[in-house]
């Protein structure tokens, strides 16, 4: 029995019905449920498109192979992408399968998003994209970013898996980039039991997304488009591969959840906040434990804990006493990603020194956070904590 547990079920009845209204139909590929969630998350992020995926890992995967297959390719086999050291591990795949260079750069021990004086530094003539994750559902300073790329050929990427609802002077994360990608995987913000979503304002890109989202074929395209030019012969067009394209549509159940989980996103949200209130009320100053400084408006994905260099704590003790109280928890996201073995498979450098994502890859944990009021399980974790 887990009595902090690390995420919980956001659904209600409404769910179950939209799921029931599907098998009715007896449709289950993507459909007028999934074009209708598209258009709602669009309105909700003020972009002009969104195309739903299979998950937040398929829109990192289609995102970046968009960018090789407008008529101009916007990155070729090669490129150099700055990348934080910290983030989920589809995040990097992606690129390392297109062939671009990564060059890993360190975080904020504060926020938790990029050192911006080391991505200051780590920007050179042959950077050609910036990749921006925002943590744990804490905006980067966009600001600052764009300032240090301003008047450069480099592209903005935000993965904003885990930040659904974070807003960065009154706009939302996901939305600064030339393309964001979402999760909707069942411990995010929302869930509709697998899915992703990519929010981007650029037709042509957002015509390349369509295509390559099923297939490669044309038919999801509407008749004007920049992919292909598409006949009237609907026959001719049902089986037309024009791009390398993949499968990676959503179910239309998926698209039914999500239409009735977005409405209820702003009220999920406020709860996040109080519960982060609370947290950062109990453990601020901490003389132990960093935990994640907001930057603006936070969505809150869940509360990250380092163990500070001069605490006599070690994170196995704490793991086990945390385990021993039936609190869940889990590394910060990959901790360093550069430690991990399948690094032989990939072209990089390490820009400088990772020290801050080092001490948190050794340091750090998070738990969860949920929509729902948890005063009793942050209580018991600073009691346990302490």
């Amino acid at each position: 029995m887990i009595d902090y547990p690390l995420a919980s079920s956001t659904w209600g009845k409404e769910e179950y019905k939209a799921i029931q209204s599907v098998i009715d139909k007896d449709n289950y590929t993507m459909g007028k449920k999934v074009m209708q969630f598209e258009a709602d998350f669009a309105r909700y992020l003020n972009v002009n498109h969104c195309v739903m995926v299979s998950s937040g890992s398929t829109a990192n995967l289609i995102s970046t192979a968009a960018l090789f297959h407008t008529k101009i390719p916007k990155l070729q086999r090669g490129d150099e992408v700055i990348v934080p050291a910290v983030s989920w591990s589809t995040t990097y795949f992606p690129l390392q399968q297109y062939g671009l260079k990564l060059k890993f750069v360190d975080i904020d021990i504060q926020t938790l998003n990029y050192n911006l004086e080391a991505l200051n530094d780590a920007i050179s003539t042959e950077t050609k994209m910036i990749v921006v994750v925002n943590l744990l559902g804490n905006p980067n300073d966009f600001n600052h970013i764009s300032s240090l790329i301003s008047g450069k050929d480099i592209l903005l990427f935000e993965d904003n898996c885990e930040s659904l609802g974070a807003e960065f002077e009154s706009k939302k994360t996901g939305t600064f980039g030339i393309m964001g990608t979402f999760s909707s995987f069942f411990s995010h913000h929302i869930a509709t039991m697998e899915g992703g979503m990519i929010a981007v304002n650029d037709e042509e890109l957002y015509h390349v997304l369509l295509s390559m989202r099923a297939h490669g074929w044309t038919r999801n395209l509407p008749k004007k488009n920049h992919v292909a030019n598409k006949s009237d012969d609907s026959f001719s067009e049902s089986f037309r591969f024009v791009l390398p394209g993949y499968n990676v549509r959503p179910l239309e159940m998926s698209g039914a959840i999500g239409i009735e989980q977005l409405k209820k996103l702003d009220t999920f949200i406020i709860e996040r906040r109080k519960n982060a209130k609370l947290f950062e009320s109990l453990f601020a100053d901490d003389k132990d434990f960093f935990i994640q400084k907001e930057v603006c408006k936070s969505s809150w994905f869940g509360f990250s804990l380092i163990i500070k260099p001069n605490s006599n704590k070690s994170r196995a003790e704490v793991i086990q006493t945390l385990n021993n109280n039936n609190i869940e928890c889990r590394p910060i996201v990959t901790g360093n990603f550069t430690k991990n073995e399948v690094m032989k498979y990939f072209n990089y450098e390490i820009f400088n020194n990772l020290d801050n994502a080092n001490l948190l890859d050794s340091n750090g944990f998070f738990v969860g956070n949920h929509h729902t009021s948890l005063n009793d399980q942050i209580s018991l974790l600073r009691e346990v904590l302490s």
